[in-house]
């Protein structure tokens, strides 16, 4: 086990860091962190429609939503090719590059126009979380054109021109090129891009929301989290399939079926990720309240309010989790265990799925979980994973107690021996000096 920590340690660990410090990968990770406070909004939207329910005074809101989470993969379009401009240092065109990819999105979504040309259409359900991987095919391609012409300018000494008159000459090719792919593909060859992209990559959406894939990608972050590396390096795939999965499951919902699709932020972080990714509010509460380690004791009860809101980087690399043999096999475990769980009992009907988006994670265990689904079932689905996640906790957390238990207690006796040798040294050398 150590050889194997080791290696992940030395090898593994900084490639996949390396990974997320790419400027591909980051940008998109970047443009995801770009629209989460619209994001925020917009679960807040709902919130407040919820509250509706039973205070019909409250005006409805919902078109906030439609305008924040509702929009957000042109927003995303606009964001991938900026934040990949600025983290490449092509400074100058980090704003041609959002436009022109956001232009590219809406030639994608398959704009429809009247006869005369005087109004288009476009299906606004295309613009939300259903497409995603459009807009980051969209950011991508924009980014790669921009990035390509770079190095390019129509003007060799350009000191007699304003430079934001050679950024405008300079970006006619790249945003030329770019646009001519979309219109060639919608307009010429009338391919609606907007489902041949989304076709392409149902087969991942597919595996994602089956039960062996809900339960691979869970473990997987967790994989990753415990030995230090973000879960947001899965963010590009894993963030596109849900928000497109709460979307269809609205939809779905919307016209009178059962929504289905089970791997979503919501089911996450209301029924799997208790305390944080790994599920540890459980240990930090047998830290707090039963651990006989004063290190223990002490994190414990400085983490555990972050973890009742689902903030749990201290307790990971504070007590630690992360890099300690005995703390990430039970992590692992309950990376499998809790979605399995949780996907067999909601697939089966067991518990309402959520069909809304609403991502407020950050809220106190138990009080999100409820306004995910307002299905009292799922605060029992809730309360018998904490259980099951604290049972496989337990054990783990004892025998790391235990050691450092131990290791407190030689650090204490070796600091008594130094005190009582230098005391006897003191008494000596007076007896000495006498």
């Amino acid at each position: 086990m150590q050889g194997f920590i080791d290696w992940m340690n030395k090898s593994f660990t900084p490639k996949m860091n390396k990974i997320t410090g790419n400027a591909w990968v980051a940008g998109i990770q970047d443009a995801i962190m770009g629209v989460l406070p619209l994001i925020l909004v917009g679960s807040l939207m709902t919130l407040l429609s919820l509250l509706k329910m039973v205070i019909p005074a409250i005006p409805d809101l919902s078109m906030i939503n439609n305008f924040s989470f509702g929009i957000m993969s042109l927003f995303i379009a606009f964001l991938i090719p900026y934040y990949i401009m600025q983290r490449k240092k092509v400074l100058d065109k980090t704003i041609v590059a959002g436009t022109a990819g956001a232009a590219l999105y809406l030639i994608a979504i398959f704009p429809k126009f009247s006869a005369d040309g005087a109004t288009v259409s476009f299906t606004f359900e295309r613009f939300g979380g259903v497409g995603m991987f459009v807009a980051l095919i969209a950011g991508l391609f924009t980014a790669f054109v921009m990035f390509l012409f770079s190095k390019f300018s129509f003007f060799k000494n350009n000191d007699a021109l304003p430079d934001f008159i050679v950024v405008w000459f300079d970006s006619l090719l790249p945003v030329t090129l770019i646009l001519l792919v979309g219109w060639a593909f919608t307009f010429q060859w009338h391919i609606d891009l907007f489902m041949v992209i989304n076709a392409i990559f149902k087969p991942l959406t597919a595996s994602a929301q089956s039960f062996v894939g809900f339960v691979f990608f869970t473990f997987l972050g967790v994989f990753f989290y415990s030995f230090g590396v973000s879960a947001w390096v899965l963010y590009p795939i894993l963030y596109g399939v849900w928000v497109q999965g709460i979307q269809e499951n609205a939809n779905l919902v919307a016209a009178g079926h059962t929504a289905t699709n089970i791997n979503t932020m919501e089911v996450a972080a209301g029924w799997i990720n208790l305390g944080g990714m790994g599920a540890t509010f459980g240990l930090v509460f047998m830290m707090a309240f039963l651990a006989k380690s004063k290190r223990l004791k002490l994190i414990g009860g400085t983490v555990l309010v972050p973890t009742i809101f689902n903030i749990n980087e201290p307790t990971i690399f504070g007590a630690p989790v992360a890099f300690n043999p005995v703390m990430m096999v039970p992590m692992w475990i309950n990376g499998i265990v809790l979605p399995a769980i949780t996907w067999l009992t909601m697939h089966f009907g067991l518990v309402t799925i959520p069909d809304k988006m609403n991502q407020m994670w950050y809220l106190p265990i138990g009080v999100s979980t409820y306004i995910f689904n307002l299905d009292w079932r799922g605060l029992v689905l809730m309360a018998v994973n904490l259980v099951i996640s604290t049972l496989i906790w337990y054990p783990f957390f004892r025998v790391y107690d235990n050691q450092l238990v131990e290791t407190e207690a030689a650090k204490a006796r070796a600091k008594k021996e130094k005190q009582a040798a230098k005391v006897a040294a003191e008494k000596l050398q007076g007896a000495t000096e006498s």
